[in-house]
């Protein structure tokens, strides 16, 4: 029985594979021919209106706020700011070296993804919020989308268990939650967290800060 040539098998699937690539391409190209001085002032009409939108959708986002990481100091004001904004990062924090830690890397973040708010206020002088949203340990982060909290970074355990872990994981492990998006990347599947959703309105019980 003839054993197969594998090099001629290989050049063959490689040839196939670039013929198809060379007729996508074909077809693109011919698309392209197709279009008029119409048609090619339609897409630049559309991109324009595109760019002009983001353009006051930043404006908007700036003067709410977006773009620093700044402080909320009145726990009353926590509720206008997450209303205000379709995604906030809220950082509950107190004076401790994990949480300036976690605020390093926040104000990083802040300038990066304007799309989102990110604020902290400090647990101990908001017992009313901690108890509320049953912040124990600290730092702790609160997700919050659309005035709702929809997951938590507790610690730092999410992100190597040491405090020495870098800004893109954290932007990894907020991106997967949906509070902020990659670059390029204008949706993401959904994250699997088993915490469960609160609205900020909703009463909780306990609050104990960490001893750190």
């Amino acid at each position: 029985m003839e054993v197969p040539n594998v090099q001629e098998i290989i050049e063959k699937q490689v040839l196939t594979v670039a013929k198809a690539v060379e007729d996508k391409i074909d077809d693109e190209i011919s698309a392209l021919d197709r279009l008029d001085l119409d048609d090619i002032e339609a897409l630049r009409e559309r991109r324009l209106q595109q760019m002009k939108k983001m353009a006051e959708k930043r404006g908007r986002w700036i003067a709410l706020g977006h773009g620093d990481y700044s402080e909320i100091h009145a726990e009353k004001d926590f509720f206008s700011v997450v209303k205000a904004s379709d995604r906030v990062v809220c950082h509950f924090y107190r004076e401790n070296w994990p949480c300036k830690v976690m605020d390093k890397h926040l104000s990083i973040l802040a300038k990066q993804h304007i799309e989102t708010r990110f604020v902290k206020i400090n647990a101990e002088k908001s017992p009313f919020l901690a108890e509320k949203l049953k912040i124990v340990v600290l730092p702790t982060l609160a997700l919050i989308k659309n005035a709702k909290v929809d997951d938590y970074v507790v610690g730092f355990d999410e992100l190597g268990g040491t405090d020495d872990f870098s800004t893109e994981i954290l932007e990894e492990r907020l991106a997967k939650a949906q509070v902020i998006f990659l670059e390029g990347e204008s949706s993401l599947k959904p994250s699997n967290s088993t915490a469960k959703t609160r609205s900020v309105r909703q009463s909780t019980k306990s609050y104990n800060s960490d001893s750190e």
